[in-house]
């Protein structure tokens, strides 16, 4: 076994993988770029090594920068993480020719399976059920254009090189082709560096699952059983879950088997996982579930597996990439209740699930459960990077069970100011149709406006003075000046004021005039910040609370009709030019930021009267990207 390993990676698998290497009493090697000086993957690495600006291909995706810095700590192996380097070839055939142990498949194995339309040809030979679909090499829009109208919409664009949602659009209607290839083009350039796509027909009532394999040098291979990610935003995981609901043991044998011989047809080593999409119209059936792709890594929500099992999926692979056989053999891996995993993500539900970036003020997770993060309270979400935090992992006896625990795990979140999607997962948690098993992957798509309402905007004279009274209760004792001293009085008073039958606070910016407060104290978390502000943490959700009016906003929005820059980025496509009518929704402005693609689209029906910025330009938060003017004015 290899006695030092360099994380090629960063944030919340650094951290993951570093657990299992001080366990095994292996000598972690972080590395990091500029943004990340100060993360918490640095600090908990035994060495960490600088290796560049923040932006990804000047660091993290520099294989050369990655391979200096193994050389200059004597590590003897290279964990790739998930994303980055991890599912390079040329990078895999770098480290093993400059004699580090790779953990990780053969490079052979990633290039057989890394790109979507090869994949596929490959399990076709392998007796493995495709998606029907085109993944021929004239990618010219008249001929990518011809084979969606062939296959019928509504289509699925996937960049071949893609993973985690990126370079991936969905497209309805045969007009909307164009958009949705270029978009799916641009983004699997920028994440991938290659803009090739496939076509797959589009499942109405698809599920995702997944299985997890493992393989080694002596020729074993076996599967640690099925997850379900179905619940899925823009094809990105949300929650996960192991096992299957719904699955028999049946449809289970027909879909791990094949993911076995998925993996022996490339001769698989270490972790990998075989993703399946399966029709959900009639439950599963094994006739009705079809190979998508491999992901030749470990995978993020690998930790639902492990919940399941038993099993320290990092330890295998380090024990497979130091030469020793797969732990167990396939009747030897059991499947003990269920498991469920959320990702928290920095990003606002409420408004379009835009990534929320800055300084952690305040971050706290649940008790009791598995938390895997790479940040911590006074860290920060950098523009740069991916947008999930942390995840929340539960194992119970049964879905319900596990489904109850995570919701409270959830609710439990607090986080400032950075928004979180906390509530909306707990929302996601408790809904009669996910807890039937009734999923998809369009579940979220279609509950949109009951799992997102924002409660930040439906604050009641009731809630106002529970915040108030949480404010006030907490600030009791305290041996410093506070503008909630003398607020918890049962008479409503006010040191220095007379006494009132209602008190003003604002909440979220809005005023509440709420009656007397009590001694009542509620159960609600309450954090203190500065200068008469605080923040009330409720089920996910987080309200700021003032004793004193707000200074005037200087945010803009919408409602004028200026598309303001919602944080840091790269404009990658103006689709209107000034002069052009739109209609509400239409998109104007297209902003790259954290790995993915936001479109700001026409508030309401008008006209382009201003675009001030061009493709290539990047822009700060809040810069005015363009203005439109209502058609009636």
């Amino acid at each position: 076994m290899f006695k030092s390993v360099l994380v090629a990676n960063r944030g919340e698998i650094a951290c993951r993988v570093f657990r299992t290497a001080r366990r095994m009493g292996i000598r972690a090697i972080a590395v990091y770029s500029e943004a990340d000086a100060g993360a918490l993957h640095v600090r908990e690495a035994d060495e960490a090594v600088l290796i560049g600006p923040a932006p990804a291909r000047e660091s993290y995706l520099d294989a050369a920068k990655v391979l200096a810095a193994a050389k200059a700590t004597g590590a003897e192996a290279i964990h790739p993480g998930y994303g980055f380097l991890s599912e390079n070839a040329d990078f895999a055939e770098a480290v093993t020719a400059a004699g580090l142990v790779w953990i990780g498949p053969p490079p052979a194995a990633i290039r057989a399976m890394g790109l979507k339309d090869a994949a596929k040809k490959l399990m076709i030979e392998a007796g493995v059920p495709v998606t029907p679909g085109y993944q021929g090499e004239d990618q010219s829009l008249e001929t990518l254009t011809a084979e969606a109208a062939r296959i019928g919409y509504p289509v699925l664009i996937k960049a071949v090189a893609g993973g985690g949602g990126k370079g991936m659009k969905r497209v309805d209607r045969a007009e909307d082709f164009a958009d949705g290839l270029a978009s799916a083009q641009r983004e699997g350039q920028s994440s991938f560096g290659d803009p090739r796509v496939l076509i797959e027909s589009y499942i109405t009532r698809p599920r995702h699952i997944e299985v997890q394999v493992f393989g080694d040098s002596h020729g074993n291979a076996v599967h640690l059983h099925e997850r379900d990610c179905s619940l899925q935003r823009r094809h990105q995981k949300v929650i996960e879950e192991a096992p299957a609901p719904g699955m028999d043991a049946a449809t289970r044998k027909a879909v791990t088997d094949a993911a076995v011989r998925a993996a022996r047809a490339v001769n698989y080593e270490g972790a990998g996982t075989i993703e399946f999409i399966a029709d959900a119209s009639d439950g599963l059936k094994a006739d009705r579930i079809w190979f998508m792709e491999m992901n030749t890594r470990l995978q993020v929500e690998h930790p639902v597996t492990e919940a399941v099992t038993g099993v320290d999926l990092v330890e295998w692979q380090f024990r497979v990439a130091a030469g020793e056989p797969i732990p167990l053999k396939q009747e030897d891996i059991p499947l003990n209740g269920w498991a469920m995993e959320a990702r928290l993500y920095a990003e606002d539900p409420a408004n379009g699930f835009l990534p929320s970036i800055g300084k952690l003020e305040h971050f706290v997770m649940p008790d009791g459960v598995r938390v895997d993060t790479g940040v911590e309270e006074g860290g920060e979400v950098s523009q740069f990077y991916d947008p999930m935090i942390a995840k929340l992992i539960v194992h119970a006896d049964t879905r319900v069970e596990a489904a109850a625990a995570l919701a409270i795990a959830a609710s439990e979140v607090e986080v400032w100011p950075v928004k979180t999607n906390a509530a909306f997962v707990m929302k996601c948690l408790e809904h009669p149709r996910f807890l039937s098993g009734d999923i998809d992957t369009g579940f979220i798509a279609t509950e949109g406006t009951d799992l997102t309402a924002s409660p930040l905007s439906d604050v009641s004279l009731e809630d106002a003075a529970r915040f108030l009274r949480a404010a006030a209760a907490a600030s009791t004792g305290d041996d410093h000046d506070s503008p909630w001293d003398g607020w918890n009085g049962a008479v409503g008073f006010r040191a220095n004021s007379p006494a009132v039958a209602t008190q003003r606070v604002f909440v979220n910016g809005q005023p509440h005039d709420v009656p007397m407060l009590t001694n009542e104290h509620p159960v609600t978390s309450y954090v203190e910040l500065s200068n008469g502000r605080g923040v009330v943490f409720e089920d996910g959700s987080a309200f700021e609370i003032r004793a004193f009016a707000p200074a005037g906003s200087t945010e803009g929005g919408a409602s004028d009709g200026s598309l303001r820059a919602p944080m840091p980025g790269k404009i990658v496509a103006t689709p209107a030019r000034a002069g052009d009518a739109v209609t509400k929704g239409q998109p104007v402005v297209v902003l790259e930021a954290m790995k993915m693609e936001h479109a700001l689209v026409a508030p309401f029906d008008g006209v382009v009267g201003e675009v001030g910025v061009g493709v290539g330009d990047q822009v700060a938060d809040g810069t005015v990207l363009a203005v439109v003017t209502a058609a009636d004015k």
